[in-house]
């Protein structure tokens, strides 16, 4: 995979060094290769949904933590110790961590495994402060007389 000089970007952006940042992170490679698989679902305007195949992995085997803008889903697959001889094994039994960048205002709500799918749902909630209001033009100025 390349990996991509945003240098440029930083120098021309002011105030979006968090953004840039972000770019940087994406196009870098964490080393994830693709293990297990997942999917993003936008469920509504605001509501997002995580869908990992975690098939062979139990509850007690997942974790899953939130910390600022990073989620991370880690799987510990324990060691049953018995001797099992594959003719063929396809299903991985390996442990993973996959790191997600949230969003601003964007929060873990709700998880759960069903049918070797591990869901994760998402909200996001911006401040009244920060959704866009509308303004009412008129017709003089508001402040006539300023001293």
């Amino acid at each position: 995979m390349r990996n991509y000089d945003l240098t440029p970007l930083y120098r021309s952006a002011i105030g979006f060094d968090r953004l840039a940042q972000l770019a940087e992170h994406a196009a870098a490679n964490n080393g994830n290769n693709g293990y297990p698989p997942y999917n993003i679902e936008l469920l509504g305007e605001n509501r997002y949904r995580i869908t990992m195949a975690v098939a062979g992995f139990s509850m007690e085997e997942l974790e899953i933590s939130s910390e600022g803008d990073k989620l991370v889903v880690k799987g510990n697959k324990q060691d049953k110790g018995s001797e099992r001889k594959y003719l063929y094994q396809g299903i991985a039994e390996r442990g993973f961590e996959r790191t997600f960048q949230l969003a601003d205002y964007v929060t873990v709500t709700g998880a759960y495994l069903e049918h070797g799918l591990l869901n994760i749902d998402l909200v996001r909630e911006i401040p009244e402060a920060l959704k866009p209001r509308k303004i009412e033009i008129g017709s003089r100025p508001v402040l006539e007389n300023v001293e």
